[in-house]
């Protein structure tokens, strides 16, 4: 009766912690982008703006970059971010094609993120004038260094696997029933 009732009582325990742990591995993601992921666009932006579903953060110096065919790469201006919007002015420069725009962020919930979103530009984006070429007070230029390759819409950095926090839970029930079993054979 007593280890009936002390297995309920894990079991319960176990269920618990599993469910407890379910909302804390949920996590802030991109929910939309301009320009959106997929679109065709007949002319260039020349502003970008990601929404996340929870407060961010910039993760580095260079959050943003866009690249496209031939190794183009747009200049980004120096992105603002407003509690869940990021935008940043871009100056794209580039034939037609399919563009990747990268990202780099910080949640709220401290875990490090990074994706990209592909758009198709229908029409080669001119060269500014020289007058204009250099990039305005508080703006970086594009980076050069190549892009890194995309696993999928958002890649958390430093962060812990759900499954491992499955296992984990599991090998404590586990350990549980086997401590309750051997302590009710030695009471027997």
């Amino acid at each position: 009766m007593r280890f009936k009732r002390f297995g309920a009582s894990l079991l319960v325990a176990g269920l618990a912690l599993m469910g407890a742990a379910t909302p804390a591995m949920a996590h802030s993601e991109l929910k939309s982008s301009d320009p959106a992921r997929g679109a065709s666009l007949t002319t260039p932006p020349t502003q970008i703006k990601l929404t996340f579903s929870g407060p961010v953060t910039l993760a580095d110096d260079n959050p943003i970059q866009i690249t496209g065919p031939e190794n183009t790469s747009w200049t980004v201006g120096r992105a603002d971010v407003a509690d869940t919007v990021v935008t940043a002015p871009v100056q794209a420069v580039g034939p037609a094609g399919e563009y990747t725009l990268r990202y780099k962020v910080a949640f709220d919930d401290s875990h490090a993120a990074s994706g990209s979103v592909k758009f198709t530009l229908s029409a080669p984006a001119a060269a500014p004038s020289p007058s204009s070429q250099a990039p305005a007070a508080g703006q970086a230029p594009a980076s050069s260094a190549s892009p890194a390759p995309q696993a999928g819409e958002t890649t958390p950095e430093g962060l812990v696997p759900a499954w491992v926090w499955i296992v984990l839970a599991v090998a404590v029930v586990v350990a549980g029933l086997v401590v309750a079993l051997r302590f009710t054979r030695r009471k027997d």
